[in-house]
């Protein structure tokens, strides 16, 4: 196979080329910028473009496939030329699936705990020996790629709802055809893409369409959006309806209960919980058994940047998390004070993407931080000037909260000098963002305050 990719540098992009290059496949690439860490793993594997920019002479009729990033404009001159030839040209979740159309498929949609869930199941088969690909959002420990593709019988993808590509504006998660499916959640997001909230509900109504006959559909029954529109989903698909499973804290260890069996784990909070139960009711379908189960996920500490531990010490924690969308916010926070009930809880958000920044979204976030002792917002105008939007007024932003002792903060220095006026003793730090806070250095504030 001899394979293009246009827009090679993206965080998905890359890792998929280099597996298609492991696998064996002639690949080749171009872009028009390539930051780490995708240089140094595309230039590692020999594949790194040998210039940066668009080279309509790449694209030859010998080729099998294109395959298209989110990056590349529809004007993109390679992409041109490639339609020009009349090359089949894929995104990436519709190539996955040419390469994974024999192998039992797993996909794991919902608007929040994919990423999680997806890394769970991940755990639990490499830890059973089992044989797989994989597509996931993250890095996880023990993967060196977030993308692999092989010559496995199963795969197991995190399935987002994001469009798949500047021609293909549809859903990724629409491209994978499960045999076994999860939703996590609903709960609205993206609303530069989907501007009402049944619109965005279509799109899990068309992944429900896209599940393989005789496959099974695994889902948050606590979500009552999604309880509802599975319940009146006319396609004749089995459904499995989950819940937070049985369990306790036990000397700040989180111990669950699955058919009888006990495990101590080391992630914690509801959300965590119900990605577990998903988790074990798709390894449950693939064969495994509760006491497997619980031994092998009871090793599993967290996907990058979901509830990670940054630094600790006896009387502080600080946890850095990807929450950003009002539900992932409330959830994260209700985890952290459940699971530390004596300490106060200082919480930082970062508002970074489309949706968090647009003054008519505020009001989705009133009361996401109430659980907080103490707590501020962050955002920057680059943000904003990269994705050309307009100011968002601190004033809109603390209406919109509803908080009225909130700290609404636009730069690196008064992010510093609202951190400076905490003690952290007694106390968990708690940093939701999907960006990084201007350059802000997260993991060396978190070790300046934990070994003092």
């Amino acid at each position: 196979m001899k394979l293009h990719f246009i827009a090679i540098g993206g965080s998905v992009m890359h890792q998929l080329a280099i597996a298609l290059h492991r696998k064996g496949y002639t690949v080749t690439g171009s872009d028009d910028e390539v930051f780490e860490p995708a240089r140094g793993n595309l230039q590692r594997e020999g594949i790194l473009p040998p210039a940066e920019g668009w080279f309509p002479a790449k694209i030859q009729a010998g080729l099998d496939a294109v395959i298209l990033g989110m990056h590349a404009k529809a004007d993109n001159p390679e992409l041109r030329r490639a339609e020009e030839l009349g090359l089949p040209i894929y995104s990436f979740p519709e190539y996955i699936y040419r390469e994974s159309r024999d192998k039992t498929r797993v996909v794991i949609g919902g608007s929040h705990g994919k990423t999680t869930t997806t890394a769970m199941i991940m755990h639990v088969l490499k830890a059973a020996g089992r044989d797989f690909d994989y597509l996931v959002g993250a890095k996880l420990e023990g993967f060196d790629q977030s993308v692999n593709i092989t010559h496995a019988p199963l795969i197991v993808c995190e399935g987002d709802e994001y469009p798949a590509s500047t021609l293909e504006k549809r859903p990724k998660f629409h491209f994978l055809f499960p045999h076994i499916a999860v939703l996590t959640g609903i709960a609205w997001d993206h609303i530069n893409v989907f501007p009402t909230f049944e619109n965005y509900l279509d799109q899990f109504r068309i992944f429900i369409d896209k599940i393989e006959p005789g496959g099974v559909l695994i889902y948050n029954q606590t979500d009552p959006v999604l309880a509802e529109l599975v319940e009146k989903h006319p396609h004749p698909v089995r459904r499995i309806g989950y819940s937070i499973p049985v369990h306790s804290i036990e000397n700040g260890t989180t111990v669950v209960f699955l058919e009888g069996h006990r495990g101590n784990l080391k992630v914690f909070g509801d959300h965590n919980l119900l990605n577990l139960q998903a988790a074990f009711l798709v390894c449950a379908e693939l064969g495994l058994k509760a006491p497997d189960f619980l031994s092998f996920i009871g090793s599993f500490t967290g996907a990058s940047k979901r509830l990670e531990l940054l630094a600790a010490n006896a009387s502080t924690s600080v946890y850095r998390d990807f929450a950003h969308a009002p539900s992932k916010v409330k959830a994260t926070m209700e985890a952290v004070r459940k699971q530390f009930p004596g300490r106060r809880l200082i919480a930082l958000l970062e508002l970074h993407t489309y949706s968090s920044l647009n003054e008519q979204f505020m009001d989705q976030y009133r009361g996401a931080l109430d659980a907080a002792d103490s707590a501020a917002v962050f955002y920057s105008r680059h943000a904003l000037e990269l994705k050309r939007l307009p100011d968002l007024p601190r004033e809109k932003v603390a209406n919109g909260f509803g908080r009225p002792d909130l700290a609404v903060i636009n730069g690196k220095e008064g992010l510093v000098e609202w951190l400076g006026q905490h003690s952290f003793e007694n106390a968990t730090l708690l940093l939701m963002s999907s960006g990084n806070y201007d350059g802000w250095d997260m993991a060396g504030f978190a070790r300046d305050i934990t070994q003092g």
